[in-house]
Order: structure tokens, then C-alpha cells, then sequence
């Protein structure tokens, strides 16, 4: 991994951010982009996820065990 700590990621997530972070294929990444829940930016045909707001869903994720 290409980041130390959560604070040297890049304040815009992409799916391969995603996709290591989470240790997932890119594809299964853009899907769990496309979720309902999950704090989506698109510009144009660009999807991206607040770094802060991915934790937050992420650990809001846990909680309910899904």
C-alpha cells in the first residue's frame, strides 16, 4: 500500500483507491460505488468518495454488519 495512514490519502477517492484499501477487485469496487448509502461524487463519468466520507459510511458499515 501506497499510503501510511488515512491522512495521506487523497482527499477524493478513486475505485482503485478503493479497490486497495479495502483489498477488492476494481470492478467489485465501482460496484460498491454504485450502492445505495455510499457518498458518491460523480463529475461527469468521474466517480469519486470523499476520503472523509468513506470512513465515515465504512465504519457506520460495521456497525450494522452488512
Amino acid at each position: 500500500m501506497k499510503y501510511k495512514n488515512q491522512e495521506d490519502l487523497p482527499i477524493f477517492l478513486t475505485a482503485g483507491d478503493i479497490a486497495e484499501l479495502l483489498k477488492i477487485s476494481k470492478p467489485k469496487a465501482y460496484e460498491l460505488m454504485k450502492q445505495d448509502g455510499f457518498p458518491l461524487i460523480q463529475f461527469g463519468r468521474s466517480m469519486r468518495v470523499s476520503r472523509d466520507e468513506f470512513f465515515l459510511w465504512l465504519s457506520q458499515l460495521q456497525g450494522t454488519g452488512k
